[in-house]
């Protein structure tokens, strides 16, 4: 059988060597995942994504093994995609959330596969969207993309899910601290976790960040929900699964659901084709010496940067046209 026969059967090995494929760098695999892609398809789209960040020690994993836990028990194949930051010095990473995860990755209904995340903004690795598209050809009907952590500029799991929660902290110091604007505006449900150390600081965080919500605009019509959860006693959990089937009935309902992911496509094409063009500018022959005399006359405060990329995206130009 074919790659993309095996992984449509269901074999785990398949599964793992397919992400493996589209994640590689060589310019024959990339050949390669795009065919097997193409090919898989008419097989993707039925799952529901779902993003979760929040700051380092929330506890993310443990959230997302009891979540996942309850979605075996509902009937669900479940397919967890983690992002572990890189080094930016030596560009490797731990890829630790499996081992977290211990009692859903042993289970054959769940899957867990980490990926550094090389550099890429956002909280997300370069090709999570592919991987996305693979697990759910290979008939996993929720997959859930659990970012780096959270920051101003981890915003990028929202622009590729359905829904996006927002993990907090019963203690998170002062509002400001708390409620970060960027990423609270994009949050689908924002759920705060060990609610079960301090309940009357859960119950002040939460009544604090729906507060808060209701001044921030919103790309919903009504303001994000916030739900008290404790992951480690797995309380709470059945709740929130209730409040995101709603969400997803009701945005499938008026048109929103498909809208979103429609929107999404295009906004992949036109991210991966930016990144098509700058290692095409990049990997051109005869730019190499341009670049790196325009590198430097930049470093060294000789010539604008303005000036030096409209200066060497007319040469690119004038060298890619004849």
């Amino acid at each position: 059988m074919s790659l993309a026969e095996r992984l449509q059967a269901g074999e785990r090995r398949a599964l793992a060597k397919a992400i493996t494929l589209v994640e590689s760098t060589r310019a024959d695999h990339r050949e390669q995942a795009d065919a097997l892609l193409t090919a898989l398809m008419s097989a993707t789209g039925a799952a529901l994504r779902l993003g979760i960040s929040g700051v380092p020690g929330v506890g993310k994993s443990t959230f997302i093994e009891a979540f996942g836990l309850l979605l075996l028990e509902r009937g669900h194949r479940v397919a967890v995609l983690t992002v572990d930051p890189s080094s930016s010095v030596s560009g490797g990473a731990i890829l630790g959330d499996k081992t977290r995860m211990e009692k859903l990755s042993m289970d054959t209904r769940a899957f867990i596969r980490p990926s550094p995340s090389s550099g890429t903004l956002g909280g997300v690795a370069e090709k999570t969207r592919e991987a996305m598209l693979l697990c759910e050809a290979a008939g996993y009907d929720i997959v859930i993309v659990e970012t780096v952590g959270v920051g101003q500029s981890e915003t990028a799991v929202a622009g590729m899910t359905d829904l996006y929660l927002l993990l907090q902290l019963p203690n998170a110091g002062d509002d400001l601290q708390a409620i970060k604007k960027g990423v609270m505006e994009l949050a689908d449900l924002v759920v705060v976790n060990k609610a079960d150390l301090d309940p009357a600081a859960a119950m002040r965080a939460q009544a604090q960040i729906t507060s808060a919500l209701r001044l921030l605009p919103t790309h919903a019509p009504t303001a994000p929900r916030v739900l008290q959860v404790s992951a480690l006693k797995a309380d709470g959990i059945a709740p929130l699964w209730d409040a995101i089937s709603a969400q997803r009935d009701e945005r499938q309902a008026s048109g929103a659901w498909g809208a979103k992911r429609r929107e999404q496509s295009l906004a992949w094409m036109w991210e991966r084709l930016q990144a098509g063009l700058r290692q095409a500018f990049i990997t051109h022959p005869g730019m190499a010496a341009r670049l790196q005399a325009a590198t430097a006359d930049v470093r060294d405060g000789r010539t604008p940067a303005s000036t030096a990329a409209r200066q060497l995206l007319a040469a690119f130009q004038l060298r890619s046209s004849s």
